[in-house]
């Protein structure tokens, strides 16, 4: 089987012979270094049993992953293309590798194979958010993730209380894993180049949440709290009564909500949307 993998056709072949056509529409950024995408797999170690990878395109990542032969891979790309430039390795891996054509956006990947799963992907730049957020939610069906944002997401995802970058996001995240940077990559590593350098992160779910309570309401006080940034808590959170909880909870309205921890927002939370 190693063989007959070093006889695949490089990525750019793999484009070439089956014509395709780089969709900017659908985020499409590919890597064709597979020593690059080898040293991202490498940081997933060990592998659950079911891994999981979103925009597998023209497949370099998802060489780099059945290169480690405990893990039945479940591949998905909105792209229809994807499925031919996947179709070498399907043949190859036939019992290992599951293409799935379908927006991931939109489909329940925390229920694919069995637990424990893991997420290894290269996101679209122009909805990896909106995943990650959705992912959150089923979190506990995850055993760890392995994510490219660009990297002012990246660093908005794993800021800590105090920093420019903290807010909605890295508080959603570190309430619910442990978040780190593994390195960044630039863009000359992608076709076609984007304007920006990439960053790849982890997220190791934790046992359980760092306090409790419902993600709802920990989504809403974050929104009208960052959603307004520049305010006082006093003032971005007026509609709800906000100084009278902050007062109780003794943080004081004056702050701005970057000087607030996650377990504190947790509080505030709780008192104001009970759900």
């Amino acid at each position: 089987m190693q063989n007959q993998f070093k006889n695949l056709p490089t990525i750019q072949e793999t484009l070439k012979k089956n014509n395709v056509k780089i969709n900017r529409g659908l985020g499409q950024n590919f890597i064709f270094d597979l020593n690059l995408t080898d040293k991202i797999v490498k940081q997933s170690k060990p592998f659950a049993s079911t891994v999981i990878e979103i925009g597998s395109g023209p497949g370099a990542l998802t060489r780099s992953i059945l290169k480690n032969k405990s893990a039945i891979v479940y591949a998905i790309d909105k792209d229809i293309q994807s499925k031919n430039m996947l179709s070498e390795l399907k043949t190859i891996y036939q019992d290992r590798l599951e293409i799935i054509t379908d927006d991931a956006l939109n489909y329940p990947i925390w229920k694919l194979g069995e637990s424990p799963r893991q997420v290894i992907a290269n996101l679209p730049y122009n909805v990896g958010t909106k995943m990650l957020i959705t992912w959150l939610k089923y979190i506990q069906n995850f055993d760890l993730l392995t994510l490219m944002f660009q990297k002012e997401v990246a660093e908005r995802i794993i800021a800590v209380p105090g920093s420019r970058n903290y807010g909605r996001l890295s508080i959603l995240t570190n309430w619910l894993t442990q978040s780190s940077k593994l390195f960044d990559i630039p863009s000359d590593a992608f076709v076609p180049k984007p304007k920006v350098t990439s960053t790849v992160i982890q997220l190791k779910p934790l046992s359980k949440p760092l306090y409790n309570v419902s993600f709802e309401s920990l989504e809403k006080i974050t929104h009208l709290a960052f959603s307004q940034k520049r305010k006082m808590l006093k003032s971005s959170l007026k509609e709800i009564n906000g100084e009278k909880i902050l007062k109780e909870l003794n943080i004081s309205p004056n702050l701005r909500p970057e000087k607030l921890s996650v377990i504190e927002f947790c509080k505030i939370a709780e008192k104001s949307f009970k759900v």
